[in-house]
């Protein structure tokens, strides 16, 4: 049996067993976990998370912001049609007495909402019935389901914006007064 200068004896099996991974060994665990993490980012990806949801929120309470802000200071009167995937804005004309599309206000223009998110309007605690996109819409005759008042007022109501595939979902909150509240819901 072969001894070293050290008196260890290291038989060939021994030899094996304490020389660490191979090359090979370490490649393919590193390509295991590279796979791992790509699955997990595509998933992520497809569904997305609740940053986009809280953006489109944010965007939401911030027109309305401002137009509750305009319709103040300019006495006019907005109006907000939504549907399930996105909203456009209304002005009163009160020369031909009805709801027009803003013209060349860039800040005004309809907004779809990004694949996959959707929206639920309440109003007085019941659902609306939402058309699924804006193609869908009699555009003859608009009435908003929103209105922005010159009188500070705001018609109440509360929209829930959600991802398909995750529970949770972002609730804006509109009281009578103007003042509005964003709440993040249901997210794990």
């Amino acid at each position: 049996m072969p001894t070293s200068g050290t008196g260890i004896s290291r038989t060939p099996a021994a030899r094996l067993a304490s020389a660490g991974f191979s090359l090979l060994e370490l490649l393919v665990v590193v390509a295991i976990i590279g796979l791992l993490a790509q699955a997990v980012a595509l998933s992520w990806r497809a569904l997305g998370n609740d940053q986009e949801i809280g953006q489109e929120t944010g965007r939401l309470r911030s027109m309305i912001d401002v137009l509750h802000e305009e319709a103040l200071m300019q006495t006019r009167d907005y109006g907000i049609m939504f549907t399930e995937t996105g909203y456009r804005f209304y002005v009163f004309d009160y020369q031909r007495l009805e709801w027009v599309s803003p013209q060349g206000d860039r800040l005004l223009e309809p907004h779809a909402l990004p694949p996959l998110l959707s929206m639920t309007l309440f109003l007085d605690g019941r659902e609306v019935a939402l058309d699924p996109d804006f193609e869908s819409q009699d555009i003859e005759n608009v009435e908003p389901q929103i209105m922005l008042l010159s009188s500070g007022e705001v018609t109440p109501f509360t929209v829930e914006m959600m991802r398909a595939g995750i529970r949770g979902h972002f609730e804006l909150t509109a009281e009578l007064d103007g003042d509005v509240v964003v709440a993040q819901k249901e997210f794990e």
